[in-house]
């Protein structure tokens, strides 16, 4: 479970990045195409992950957070890794 500490920076994070957003998109939210609204929603979901990511892992690199965050394979192999030396 994450410490109170982090799921406070995971809250303000993504209250200034969906904030942002949601000022950007206002007509996506709102659209009457419930497949524009879907997307549009996907984007907040995601922006609600980067938030998590980035606060829970303060330890890492930039570019480690970068791989984590765009889940590419070098960053699952890594974590592998790491899980298997300990």
């Amino acid at each position: 479970m994450a410490k109170d500490d982090t799921i406070e920076n995971r809250v303000y994070l993504f209250e200034s990045l969906a904030s942002s957003y949601i000022s950007a998109a206002s007509e996506l939210l709102s659209s009457e195409d419930e497949a524009v609204r879907a997307r549009a929603k996907r984007v907040l979901a995601e922006l609600a992950y980067v938030s998590c990511v980035v606060s829970d892992t303060g330890h890492l690199t930039a570019e480690q957070v970068r791989e984590r965050v765009l889940g590419t394979p070098e960053a699952d192999d890594k974590n592998a890794q790491g899980k298997k030396r300990k």
